[in-house]
C-alpha cells in the first residue's frame, strides 16, 4: 500500500511558507526544531481530507433532525448498493453551530492495490478523497484491454504530467483507492463525443466518505465548515441588505440568505459571468427568492457617483447593513491538496487585488463588516 506524500510545493513556495511559519514567536516559544516539525506535519495535513465531511442544512426549508433523519435513509441505500463491507453511517449535528451536519470521515484505510490501474488528474483524485466516485472527464490513463466491470486501482497525477489516453504512467502520482470500471477504454478515449457519467465506481477507497451526488440537493449543501462559520460571524439579521462582494459560487451567499429567513435583500458580485449563473442556480435550488446576482467588478462596487434609486452596481457610499468579503486567495489551505505547481510570484499575486478590494469594502457599509 502507499503512504500519502505531503503536499508537493516548488521549493521557492516552501521556503516562504516555512520563513513565515517559523517567525520569532513561535520559534520564541517552542525552539526551532519543534517549529520544524510542526510546519511538516501542516504540510503533511494538507495533503490529506478533512475529519469529517461537512454539510449545510437547510433549515430554512425543515429542521435539522428532519434532514439529518431523510440524509441517514438516503446514505443508507448508497452503501448496501455500492459495497458488501459493514459500514458504520453516523451523521452526527455540530456540537455550537445549529445548521451543521458532520460525517466521520474513516481513513486511511489499509486497501491492498491491484495490477489493473487508471491515472486521473489531481482535481479529479482530491473529490475521490471526498467520497466522489470517477467521473469519466476526470480519466487520464488506462489499461489497454480495460473493460467495464474490472477491478481497478486509481491513482491521481500529481504533477500534470500524464498524457491523456496513455495506457500506463509512471511519473509522480498517489493511489486514492480500488474501484469498478463503469466503461471500458474504447468508451473513454475512442469516441467523437466526450464520455459522460461514472468511469469508475470507488469501492474500496482510501477514505471512505459518502457520495453526495445527487442526494437532496435543496437540503444537504456541501460546504466547509470554515465558510459555514463565516456567515454565523457576519450575522445577518431579516430584513437587512448584505453584499456578498466575491461571492461565487454562492455557497455563502446562500447560507446569508437563509440565515436571514430569506427575509432582506443579498446581493451577490463576481466578475465572471458563468460563475453568476451557478450562484442563480444554487439560489433557486435552495428556494432562496432574496438573492440578486450581478456580473461586476466588486473593486469598483461603491462610487459616489452612483444614483441612489439604480437597483444594480455600482452602489453608493453606505448602502448595506453589513458586507460579507471573502477575498481571491491562492487556496492553498483546502484540503486534500497533494500538489500546487504555482511559482512564489502567482501564490504573492493576489495581494494587489485584495488591497484595492479591501479599500472598496470600507465605504460600502455604515458600521458592520465581514471579512
Amino acid at each position: 500500500m502507499s503512504t500519502f506524500p505531503r503536499i508537493s510545493l516548488k521549493p521557492e513556495v516552501t521556503e516562504y511558507l516555512k520563513s513565515v511559519f517559523l517567525n520569532t514567536e513561535v520559534l520564541a516559544a517552542v525552539g526551532h526544531q519543534e517549529a520544524e516539525t510542526r510546519f511538516h506535519k501542516l504540510l503533511a495535513c494538507l495533503s490529506h481530507p478533512p475529519s469529517y465531511t461537512c454539510v449545510r442544512a437547510s433549515t430554512h426549508l425543515a429542521s435539522l433532525e428532519e434532514i439529518r433523519h431523510k440524509l441517514g435513509e438516503e446514505l443508507k441505500k448508497q452503501v448496501c448498493s455500492s459495497s458488501a463491507e459493514e459500514v458504520s453511517l453516523q451523521i452526527l449535528p455540530h456540537p455550537r453551530i445549529p445548521d451543521v451536519l458532520l460525517l466521520p470521515v474513516d481513513g486511511p484505510r489499509p486497501v491492498r492495490q491491484v495490477s489493473s490501474e487508471v491515472v486521473v488528474g489531481a482535481q479529479c483524485g482530491s473529490a475521490v478523497l471526498r467520497g466522489a466516485h470517477v467521473f469519466a472527464p476526470g480519466i487520464l490513463a488506462s489499461p489497454k484491454h480495460m473493460k467495464a466491470g474490472d477491478v481497478v486501482s486509481v491513482f491521481s497525477d500529481l504533477e500534470g504530467k500524464c498524457t491523456r489516453g496513455a495506457t500506463s504512467f509512471q511519473g509522480k502520482r498517489v493511489f486514492v483507492g480500488n474501484g469498478i470500471a463503469e466503461m471500458g477504454r474504447s468508451s473513454l478515449f475512442c469516441t467523437d463525443e466526450p464520455a459522460k457519467g461514472i468511469g469508475v465506481r470507488m469501492v474500496e477507497p482510501l477514505y471512505r466518505s459518502p457520495s453526495f451526488d445527487g442526494v437532496l440537493p435543496n437540503l444537504a449543501f456541501l460546504q466547509n465548515l470554515p465558510s459555514v462559520v463565516v456567515g454565523h460571524v457576519l450575522g445577518p439579521c431579516p430584513g437587512e441588505r448584505i453584499l456578498d462582494m466575491c461571492a461565487a459560487p454562492g455557497g455563502k451567499t446562500c447560507h446569508i440568505a437563509a440565515v436571514m429567513g430569506d427575509q432582506g435583500e443579498v446581493v451577490a458580485l463576481d466578475r465572471i459571468r458563468n460563475k453568476i449563473d451557478r450562484i442563480r442556480q444554487n439560489a433557486q435550488m435552495l428556494h432562496l427568492r432574496s438573492i440578486k446576482a450581478y456580473c461586476f467588478n466588486s473593486t469598483q462596487a461603491v462610487s459616489s457617483d452612483a444614483a441612489h434609486e439604480t437597483e444594480g452596481p455600482p452602489f453608493p457610499p453606505e448602502s448595506f447593513d453589513r458586507v460579507l468579503l471573502d477575498a481571491p486567495c491562492s487556496g492553498l489551505g483546502q484540503r486534500p491538496n497533494m500538489a500546487s505547481t504555482w511559482s512564489l510570484k502567482e501564490i504573492c499575486s493576489y495581494q494587489p487585488l485584495q488591497r484595492k478590494l479591501f479599500h472598496a469594502v470600507r465605504f460600502t457599509a455604515p458600521r458592520r463588516c465581514g471579512y
